[in-house]
């Protein structure tokens, strides 16, 4: 298999990263180890490689509202230096990814510009998808990452080493909030420009940033001399499962709907404009869904993982969709799929681990909630 290498693939290494292949990219699954990494993120800050990630930009006369046929959530509620997370449907409001968009505003030539990340793995049939329903419109689709670099700033210290760096105040900057931000000694003569959005995968304050490659590279440098701990996807997981963040082709995909992922608060059917799946999403609403994605807090030190059973008087009723040992809690936690009757909170079920049953109770998610800020 030929595995592509993100701009800091040789960095990573020379940082002790042990490389694994993931979603065709040959990406790090550790440096220092697991366990230290997530600390890291959970008390000071680390970093992450997430080049790997699709970057499309989306320019036209009005792109939100073609864009709007997509996807459920209502995109006229962010305007310029604003995003939102949401998710891509068909018309059977099966979720084809998670995104987020960005709202770039409006150019020197009166075209509007969205910044759209995609997950690695379904970056070329999102890309098709996306063409197919948006350039029939005059609406124009491009590649904005370029081979650049996508880097992760994540931690309660993140947004003091970012301004230490950039000699730019970050703090105002909101939730979802970004803007270009100049940074000095990257490797060019003149500032370069970086994007910055104040955004993440991790249940902590933090940056995600997107620059040229050799700028990005420069930065990497710049913040392990600082002493920001390179962290890989293994971490990644830990800390993503404790704030109960999906993974898609895990926890949801083109069978599953934002009802049963939890994920409702997407679905704006209060807003008149049509949107794709958009009528079998309103019968769900109306029905209610015969299944649906809960937190689990596992007894004991037994681990479950994907595709694991999920039992109730010994009859399967659902399935693992994500597991793992939470380092913040010490202890194991699970999302998966039960029967809405079953998916009320304190409801308890087994969890089918190696030919044994171990006890489950389903819980309030998210596992994790960091600390206010204030």
């Amino acid at each position: 298999m030929n595995l592509q290498h993100t701009p800091l693939h040789d960095l990573c290494r020379e940082a002790g990263g042990r490389m694994v292949p993931f979603a065709g990219w040959d990406m790090p699954v550790q440096f220092s180890g697991l366990l230290q990494e997530h600390q890291a993120v959970r008390q000071q800050v680390g970093m992450f490689d997430i080049s790997h990630m699709g970057v499309l930009r989306i320019e036209g006369t009005n792109p939100k509202d073609t864009l709007q046929a997509l996807v459920p959530t209502d995109l006229n509620r962010i305007g310029p230096g604003e995003a939102c997370y949401t998710v891509l449907l068909n018309e059977t409001g099966g979720i084809l990814d998670d995104l987020v968009i960005y709202d770039l505003g409006t150019n020197q030539q009166d075209s509007q510009s969205l910044l759209i990340v995609i997950n690695a793995a379904c970056s070329e049939t999102d890309t098709i998808w996306l063409k197919q329903h948006l350039q029939p419109a005059g609406i124009a689709l491009s590649n904005a990452k370029n081979n650049g670099v996508l880097l992760a700033l994540q931690g309660p210290q993140a947004t003091k080493v970012l301004e230490r760096l950039s000699g730019e105040s970050l703090a105002s900057l909101p939730r979802f909030g970004h803007r270009q931000v100049q940074f000095d000694g990257l490797g060019a003569e003149d500032p370069s420009s970086v994007f910055v959005a104040r955004t993440g995968y991790t249940g902590e304050d933090g940056f995600e940033l997107l620059l040229e490659a050799e700028a990005g590279r420069a930065l990497w440098l710049q913040l392990l001399a600082e002493g920001v701990i390179p962290c890989g996807l293994g971490s990644r997981d830990t800390l993503r499962l404790e704030a109960a963040m999906h993974l898609y082709g895990q926890d949801m995909d083109i069978n599953t709907t934002p009802f049963e992922a939890g994920l409702g608060w997407l679905v704006h059917l209060e807003m008149p404009a049509p949107f794709m799946g958009r009528t079998a999403l309103e019968q769900q609403a109306e029905q209610g869904p015969i299944r649906r994605l809960v937190g689990l807090k596992l007894s004991g030190r037994a681990i479950a993982r994907h595709g694991y059973p999920l039992l109730h008087n010994n009859n399967k009723v659902g399935e693992i969709t994500s597991g793992t040992w939470s380092p913040s809690l010490g202890e194991a936690i699970a999302l998966g799929y039960l029967p809405t009757a079953l998916a009320r909170i304190g409801n308890e079920v087994e969890v089918e681990i190696r030919g044994k049953n171990h006890p489950a109770t389903v819980v309030k998610r998210p596992f994790y909630r960091r600390p206010s800020l204030s």
